[in-house]
């Protein structure tokens, strides 16, 4: 793999994260050190409360932490202005939500078009594109369709659509598939094996689902607030077993 494709997405320093205060203080995050590179995707596994949640949201710049640096795209968050930081994760960051957090009075093409509409895009417009992104996730016929009436999967795929509408250089994902049967989970994470392996953006991916363990590029196992070691065995299985 050349240098280009090698670069870091993101770098994580000694980052520390604690909840509440004196007895009830607990240390979420004890020293984090922890890359991803571009062009790749990179899986963050371990088991419930052990961190992962905390350390993507911190990247995604939904949460501070107490200590530590993190940059994206070389970029140092820490150095941006509050304003700073909401443009560049406007512009660089796709967040896939375990709850999917779709607004209830919006269609399923306008919750996946917010993006768009946030930057600036004509309504017009941003709705027929959150469309075609839609139609790719096997959702074409739904595109007018209200969130309550959508299953869990399909909502799961709104989200997905939301994220990559915009076209984000860094795509984090919590818990992608946790809704889907096999087949469909295969499919999205075959449209985010995509969106990972041009040079300039990678996928972050939380998750319990073995099944798509084959997709990673690197595996990042974390354990009581640290990451334990990262495992690159994923990836050799997934080329070993594609045809040449």
């Amino acid at each position: 793999m050349n240098a280009e494709t090698t670069t870091n997405a993101v770098h994580c320093s000694a980052i520390r994260k604690s909840f509440g205060s004196g007895e009830t203080r607990t240390e979420v995050l004890r020293g984090i050190d922890f890359t991803a590179s571009q062009g790749e995707m990179t899986f963050l596994v371990g088991p419930s409360g052990c961190g992962k949640t905390t350390l993507i949201s911190i990247i995604a710049g939904l949460l501070t932490a107490d200590e530590g640096h993190v940059s994206l795209f070389g970029e140092d968050l820490s150095a941006l202005s509050p304003r700073e930081q909401i443009l560049f994760r406007r512009r660089n960051l796709g967040f896939v939500f375990q709850q999917y957090n779709l607004l209830p009075s919006l269609t399923a093409a306008e919750n996946a078009a917010v993006p768009l509409l946030a930057a600036g895009m004509n309504r017009k417009t941003a709705v027929a594109r959150a469309s075609e992104m839609l139609d790719q996730l096997g959702l074409g016929h739904r595109v007018s369709a209200m969130p309550r009436v959508l299953s869990g999967g399909q909502q799961q795929r709104v989200a997905l659509a939301r994220a990559l509408v915009h076209d984000p250089r860094l795509i984090v994902c919590d818990e992608p598939t946790a809704a889907l049967d096999h087949k469909s989970g295969e499919s999205v994470m075959n449209l985010l094996a995509t969106s990972a392996v041009h040079p300039d953006r990678a996928v972050l991916v939380v998750t319990h689902d073995n099944r798509v363990f084959h997709f990673a590029h690197q595996i990042a196992h974390m354990d009581d607030g640290v990451i334990t070691h990262v495992d690159q065995q994923a990836l050799n299985s997934r080329l070993q077993s594609s045809p040449s």
